[in-house]
């Protein structure tokens, strides 16, 4: 069967740069090379999307909150996903009470000939939201006001509205809102545009949704005299965003204080389970020969000989450092980073498909606990970096 999923030239607006302005799109370009890229643009069939996307997507879910009640279940499990022991009743709490969780985004090889294949989880600190949800979809409406699109075009981009429907479901449950309600405090790395702009991305959805909000930049976070989590105006944070992994969150001098603060947290601590790449063989050991999922096991498992072509991935990496690939034949690739020491866990190679020399992600996002979108990331190299280019997408 011929490849029916297409990579193709698309005209580039003439103001999209103003555009992005307008918008408060302020990373598309990263040291000096485009990051949002509308030159080109990959169009899906909607049988593909349904069937071989957003489906998947929806079930691979599922089995992603079956293995953290497992794991609740069998605390001692934790270590293999990297949660220090201390943290453990913090963790499990979170998820015995339902605290309520936001947003994740599965990374997919996908070439619209058979299953995707689930390459990680990304369910704790995501990024590419805005561009996937917001501007995509304003790239799409404009081009087909300008006639460089079919009226008929789509795109599978629910992202917007379902955000804000979970946020204003949040906002229910925090009850009606009272003239000294302390703002929901919205936290990432402030020197990073990307992390702020997400975050100030999904506070201004907070905001409408009826929350006070404000921005504090994560290294300003303090500790009162009775162990609670503050502010710069040193007042308690009792709701709290974060664009900011809870694997360093563990490692910072206040995490002792965490399952003391009276903090409410999104996303919430039992998250941390999904944020690492040792759920892969944990979802492998559950679901054998599913087929969405890639042989993965843990480094240290023993008696187990690797054939040919496998990847290596440190348990806590991102951004695509410390990954070393080894393909069946051909020359090993290795990525330097900061994660190279600990744990890691090995999968079975699954190349990014080849579209024209660039090498294509898809990034499956999933708002509560629905399937709602997805991103298309693509790279000139088989890893995808925090640099790799943003490509928008249309259902024809």
């Amino acid at each position: 069967m011929g490849r029916k999923l297409k990579r193709v030239s698309s005209p580039a607006r003439h103001d999209w740069r103003e555009t992005a302005r307008e918008c408060g799109f302020q990373f598309h370009t990263i040291e000096g090379d485009l990051y949002w890229d509308e030159s080109v643009r990959y169009e899906f069939s909607l049988t593909e999307i349904e069937r071989d996307l957003e489906d998947p997507t929806q079930e691979l879910h599922g089995m992603c909150m079956d293995l953290v009640d497992h794991l609740v279940r069998h605390p001692e499990k934790l270590s293999l996903v990297g949660i220090p022991t201390e943290q453990w009743d913090f963790v499990c709490d979170s998820w015995k009470r339902a605290d309520p969780h936001l947003y994740g985004r599965m990374d997919f090889s996908y070439d619209g000939d058979g299953p995707a294949k689930l390459l990680e989880l990304n369910y704790d600190t995501p990024t590419s939201l805005y561009e996937a949800s917001f501007f995509q979809w304003v790239w799409m409406e404009q081009m087909r006001e300008r006639g460089d699109l079919p009226q008929g075009t789509d795109q599978y981009n629910r992202l917007h509205e379902d955000l804000l429907e979970a946020l204003v479901r949040l906002r229910a449950l925090a009850g009606k809102a009272h003239p000294e309600e302390p703002a929901f405090v919205f936290t990432a790395v402030a020197e990073s545009d990307e992390d702020r702009g997400t975050t100030q991305y999904i506070q201004d959805l907070a905001s409408q949704a009826g929350f006070p909000t404000r921005f504090l930049d994560i290294f300003d976070i303090g500790v009162d005299a009775q162990g609670r989590l503050t502010d710069t105006s040193e007042e308690v944070i009792q709701r709290i965003f974060k664009l900011y992994p809870w694997e360093w969150l563990f490692a910072e001098d206040f995490a002792k204080h965490l399952a003391t603060t009276p903090t409410a947290w999104l996303e919430p601590p039992w998250k941390s389970i999904l944020s690492n790449k040792g759920v892969l063989p944990l979802l492998w050991e559950r679901h054998p020969n599913h087929p969405n999922l890639l042989e993965a096991r843990f480094e240290e498992s023993p008696g187990q000989e690797l054939p040919a072509g496998w990847v290596r991935k440190p348990v806590h990496s991102r951004e695509g450092s410390n990954i070393r690939i080894r393909p069946p034949r051909g020359e090993e690739i290795v990525v330097d980073g900061p994660y190279g020491e600990g744990p890691a866990i090995w999968q079975a190679y699954h190349p990014l498909p080849n579209f024209d020399g660039r090498y294509a992600l898809v990034g499956s996002w999933v708002i509560g606990d629905r399937a709602s979108g997805i991103g298309m990331r693509e790279d000139s190299t088989l890893i995808t970096r925090d640099t790799s280019r943003f490509v928008p997408h249309v259902i024809v």
